[in-house]
Order: C-alpha cells, then structure tokens, then sequence
C-alpha cells in the first residue's frame, strides 16, 4: 500500500480516485495541479495544492504519485507532467484493475489499465500508458511509453506499438507488425502493414442515410 497524491481534479482524476478507493490498496491523500488551474484548495473532500510545491508538504520518501491525464498534445502533456513528477523524486503507482486479464506481464511506471483489459502473456506494456477498457493486447506485443488505448482495441500478436500513439475505438491492428512513434489511428482503422511514424489514420464516417427515421418500414 502506498500513500498517494493524484495530478489533477478533472474527470479522469475523478475517476482515478473512484478505481483506486474501489480496486486498491493505496490510501490517497490529496490532489496536485498546475499553478495556473488552482482554483480551490479542496476537491472530493482532499486537500489540493500546487504541484510547484508538493514536495514540500508530501515529500517523495514517503509519497507517490498518480498522473491520470489524457491524450491531449498526443500524450506529450501526460508525459511532461510525468517526467517533472519523476524530477521531482517521485515514483508513480500503476493501477491495474482486479477485472482485467492479465498474467504478470511487465507493466511500466504510471500506466492506468480499466476493466475488461485481455493482456496475454509476454507482453510488455512501457511507462505512462492509458488501456481504457475492454482492449486485447496480444501475445509478444509492445506498447511502448506514452501510449493511450481507448476501449476494445484489438492488438494482436508480436505487435510493436510506438511511443506518443493515439488508438482510437474499435481499431484492429495485425499481427506482426510495427506501429511508428506519434501515430494517431482513429476510430475503427484497421491497420494491416507497418506504419511510418507521425502517421494518422481516419477512416470515413458512417455516412447517413437520405431516408429519414420516420419513414423507414417495419422499425
């Protein structure tokens, strides 16, 4: 059990709070944001203070830290915020949720990992990575840092998923191949070969029909 501090007061640390009180051990103690987004010095009945100065208060030797952020600026703002918590000293707990399947893969620092996960063995998932829920990460698969994963995924085996990557829902990525840095693959993409990095996939819309709802027969 650790003692924790969350960064942030927005929805995902909202949610964090919720996991982390329901599925685990750790006590949290308080909230951290930037200077700029201190607003209120108190949030689900926690104290919260300026990252700027947490340390002063909940020194690192006896606190950690929990970074639940987005995918904003292509998780390059989770990762920032990462990295000054780790400047600062501090080590970030993993949250791996009780109903997930997972079988002792290697899991990096600060990754958040919800429901209805499958991660099979001999999978490696880096540093600082969201799976949102219901995603399959296949056998011998690589994600590497950085990395957010909405929900039902599909990844299958021996795949190698680069830093910075965006996966939106539904997407399905092929077996044996390499996902490059930066990629966004939008939602329901079906990747089949490799993919350069900063690559962007999105496929069309679902396009609507002339017909309104109405006048359709036998609904």
């Amino acid at each position: 059990m650790a003692k924790v501090i969350i960064f942030g007061i927005g929805q995902l640390a909202e949610t964090a709070l919720f996991y982390l009180n329901q599925d685990s051990e750790h006590e949290i103690v308080a909230f951290t944001v930037d200077s700029d987004f201190l607003k209120t010095d108190n949030f689900k009945k926690l104290p919260v203070l300026d990252f700027n100065q947490i340390e002063n208060k909940y020194p690192p030797n006896e606190f950690k830290m929990f970074l639940p952020i987005s995918y904003n600026n292509l998780n390059k703002t989770r990762a920032e915020r990462f990295n000054a918590a780790k400047k600062k000293g501090y080590k970030c707990i993993s949250y791996i949720s009780s109903k997930a399947t997972y079988y002792n893969s290697p899991v990096g620092e600060n990754c958040f990992i919800f429901e209805n996960n499958v991660i099979q063995p001999h999978s490696i998932i880096g540093d600082n990575c969201i799976l949102w829920s219901g995603n399959h990460i296949g056998h011998h698969t690589t994600i590497k840092d950085h990395c957010f994963l909405a929900s039902h995924v599909v990844v299958s085996g021996g795949v190698t998923v680069g830093e910075y990557s965006f996966i939106g829902v539904n997407a399905t990525i092929r077996d044996n191949i390499k996902i490059g840095r930066e990629n966004v693959i939008g939602a329901s993409s079906v990747i089949l070969s490799d993919t350069n990095d900063k690559s962007v996939f999105s496929p069309r819309e679902t396009e609507k029909s002339k017909v309104p709802s109405n006048k359709l027969r036998g609904i």
